[in-house]
């Protein structure tokens, strides 16, 4: 962008959060979201000023099509599809406030939008983890005879055999975990919606296992751990899932994986093992089957098979 044209997008007179587009959305946005929609906005408001304002300084009323067209131009090249659309979405969201608040005009702000979002291959990125490799991810927690150790197993337990976005997993707390029935209440996940999820015996019993450990004070149910074992009644943050992840992973000489991976894996093996679709779709907190549909790695035999089980009543003469 040219300094000229930054100039003109920085707000001069600060504006009333309820009067910010920007803020508007931001606040309508459940509290997992909030933070990385917050860090999309202020990356496009620098790209649109050459860093010289954030996701509140800049005033969003100003943009035009040239404006919103070049930021789609520049995000698609530095960032994945899936990503980029993320981040245009949030850009949409944000100029749809300002049009609600009677910053836009509907012209300026139907052109603003106008504008094709970035084309993603299809197909799933990242994969499933084998069984192999998380009892090998299992077995370096357990091995850690440490609270980090027991933290990290029950974490692990959550991820795989829940299916949990991490940003769900950290928001869990103590009240969510029922020990007797080995469910947990996902409060506010993606959508803002609420859904009640459930682990295996083996599962349940590692989250007991760091409950001894973290003691049953109301909080958090994962929390962080200062050097030295002890153990931070605070919540921990989704970056931090990764992180332990990713450590965990190179400890147990697994190839490397997402957090997310964990949650294909549950999907994935869900179906595998015959649980239908809509099941599926409802433990994992998606909107649509069609989302769950593309976990489904069952080849042609399976399908086969599915197709013998129906009963012909006919019996063939000759």
């Amino acid at each position: 962008m040219s300094r000229l044209a930054a100039k003109t997008l920085v707000l001069t007179t600060p504006l009333p959060l309820t009067q910010h587009p920007a803020a508007v959305y931001l606040d309508g946005l459940a509290d997992g979201s909030r933070p990385t929609m917050r860090q999309a906005l202020d990356a496009i408001a620098r790209l649109l000023t050459n860093n010289q304002c954030d996701a509140i300084t800049l005033n969003w009323a100003a943009l035009r099509y040239q404006n919103t067209a070049a930021i789609r131009t520049a995000l698609m090249k530095r960032y994945a599809p899936a990503t980029a659309n993320k981040m245009l979405c949030a850009l949409r969201r944000v100029l749809k406030e300002a049009l609600r608040l009677d910053l836009m005009d509907a012209t300026d702000y139907a052109h603003a939008v106008d504008f094709p979002s970035v084309a993603v291959k299809k197909g799933l990125r990242g994969r499933a983890l084998s069984q192999d490799e998380i009892a090998a991810l299992f077995q370096v927690c357990v091995d850690d005879a440490t609270p980090t150790g027991a933290r990290d197993a029950a974490l692990i337990a959550i991820l795989r055999g829940a299916g949990l976005r991490r940003a769900e997993a950290v928001n869990l707390d103590l009240k969510d975990f029922n020990a007797s029935r080995g469910q947990l209440e996902v409060r506010d996940g993606k959508g803002g919606k609420d859904r009640t999820v459930y682990l295996s015996s083996v599962a349940s019993a590692l989250v007991e296992d760091w409950l001894v450990v973290r003691g049953l004070s109301p909080g958090p149910l994962l929390c962080p751990i200062r050097k030295g074992g002890r153990v931070e009644r605070r919540r921990m943050t989704p970056q931090a899932v990764l992180l332990i992840v990713q450590k965990r992973a190179n400890e147990a000489l697994v190839a490397a994986f997402s957090p997310h991976d964990f949650r294909r894996t549950f999907c994935s093996d869900l179906l595998d093992a015959g649980t239908d679709i809509v099941t599926v779709q409802k433990l994992a907190g998606h909107a649509s089957p069609v989302t769950t549909a593309k976990y489904d790695r069952r080849g042609e035999e399976t399908k086969r098979k599915a197709v013998e089980r129906l009963e012909i009543p006919y019996t063939r003469r000759g």
